[in-house]
């Protein structure tokens, strides 16, 4: 984002929500960084400095305000080329990519140079990627040591920290104070969950992602509902559940305490599963510009792309969904998890099992994989799938659009519309379009259309037409 002072200025002075995230102010008087949003008195013109990121503010020596909380601001969403990739690289660093592969192995995925990556995050957010992973380790600290009773040596690992000794230096380093001393004033009960509040940009409805999520839950894996989805999660070596509602300050996300340690991976996939991060105002103005959509747009606005927590669930649901309807998919799918998923042994009521790992189903071979009702090429598909995804050559993060789509093409029984689908909702393209697909040829009338003059936001075009066929009882 280039910063225009002016406008810096007067998004402070109405601390307007559009902006929150989208720069930061530093404070020069009190020598803290805060939100545009800021409950505190806003500081006066003379004092106030303006940042990038998080990672600028902090590396020109401002410390993090303790009442607007940095670190739930919501981040950057893509417009143009360069934005796009930075946003992308910035969330895949915010998930932990950094400390998993290192930066030549995210730029490769992004389709770039590592020289390329760290100029383009330079000019996008005043910070190197090493800056930006710093700094979001330590803002992943300060919400844990705010948010849960975990201990400092539990939360120095779950920031991304490899040693408790680099951890107490680095904070008191940057915030001038060692992590024991940075507990929130009021003491949190150590139980078997803890929720954090994570923010969204502009107004935000979670009914339409709700929706979207309930018609396709898995019995014994998700529970979806008008107020809340919950499902069973294992990420790395923990196997636990997560619950996402919305409540007077934004997303709340419950998690079993087990998921602590993944806390910032899993923070990041929930803010790009349920779009928090996303620029309504220009998406909807782009979309309103065809007039087929400007009335739902007036009736509805803000409607977002849900994406997903695993890419690897999603690509197997999509080869799953191929040429059948929701309703089917799901009963496909639901065979599959009650035969090869692990099994939850303590979670809330519905909630019992876990989707597949790929291993579990690379491990069973395609014969297996077919005898929960599939042709045999449909699970050879799966089978391949499940393969690449154990070996490492199938990047399906959120950002990872180019190879990610790439790999997906490479594998036998896998077209156009399950690419289009999975960087939809896996991979975080906004301009993902399924095409072929029947509810929206139907929505629109007709085959063949692909609405190239909505570049570069046809997911959200996709979503609004599958919504409309929904909400008219139309067949998915």
């Amino acid at each position: 984002m280039i910063l225009d002072a002016d406008t810096c200025h007067a998004a402070c002075d109405a601390k307007d929500r559009r902006f929150d995230g989208r720069f930061y102010v530093g404070v020069k008087s009190t020598g803290i960084y805060c939100r545009c949003i800021c409950p505190a008195r806003t500081p006066k013109r003379i004092n106030r400095t303006f940042w990038p990121s998080a990672a600028a503010a902090e590396g020109a020596g401002f410390r993090p305000c303790l009442l607007c909380r940095p670190e739930r601001a919501p981040g950057l969403a893509p417009i143009d080329a360069p934005a796009r990739l930075a946003a992308a690289a910035y969330a895949r660093i915010e998930a932990g990519a950094l400390e998993e592969t290192g930066l030549e192995s995210l730029a490769g995925e992004l389709g770039v140079t590592s020289r390329h990556l760290r100029r383009v995050m330079n000019a996008q957010f005043g910070a190197s990627p090493i800056e930006i992973a710093q700094t979001g380790r330590l803002l992943t600290a300060r919400r844990l040591l705010n948010e849960t009773a975990l201990s400092v040596t539990e939360i120095a690992f779950a920031s991304g920290f490899r040693s408790l000794r680099r951890f107490n230096a680095t904070m008191k380093d940057r915030y001038g104070a060692p992590p024991s001393q940075m507990r929130g004033r009021k003491a949190i009960a150590r139980g078997e969950t803890f929720t954090v509040t994570l923010s969204a940009r502009g107004d935000y409805s979670i009914t339409p992602i709700l929706d979207f999520l309930s018609m396709r839950a898995l019995a014994g894996v998700e529970i979806g509902g008008a107020k809340r989805y919950a499902r069973v999660l294992k990420w790395g070596d923990a196997l636990g559940w997560i619950e996402v509602s919305w409540g007077p300050k934004g997303l709340l996300l419950t998690l079993s305490e087990n998921l602590a340690p993944h806390l910032r991976p899993l923070v990041a996939n929930v803010r790009g599963a349920f779009d928090l991060d996303a620029e309504m105002t220009t998406v909807d103005a782009h979309l309103a510009s065809d007039p087929r959509f400007a009335h739902d747009i007036k009736q509805e606005p803000g409607v977002r792309v849900p994406g997903a927590l695993d890419g690897f669930e999603t690509a197997i649901r999509a080869v799953l969904g191929q040429q059948v309807t929701v309703a089917g998919a799901r009963t496909l799918t639901e065979r599959l998890v009650a035969k090869f998923g692990a099994t939850l042994e303590k979670g809330p009521e519905g909630l019992t099992r876990a989707f597949p790992e790929c291993g579990a189903l690379a491990n069973a071979g395609a014969e297996a994989i077919a005898k929960i009702g599939l042709p045999k090429k449909r699970a050879e598909t799966l089978y391949a799938l499940a393969a690449a995804a154990a070996d490492g050559k199938l990047p399906l993060a959120r950002g990872a659009i180019a190879s990610g789509r790439a790999a997906l093409a490479e594998i036998p029984g896998i077209g156009p519309w399950t690419i289009e689908y999975v960087a939809l909702r896996a991979l975080g393209d906004p301009d993902a379009y399924p095409a072929t697909d029947i509810a929206l040829i139907n929505a629109l009338g007709r085959k063949g259309e692909t609405l190239e003059h909505l570049k570069p936001w046809r997911a959200y075009a996709a979503i609004r037409l599958w919504r409309r066929g929904a909400k008219k009882g139309m067949r998915p």
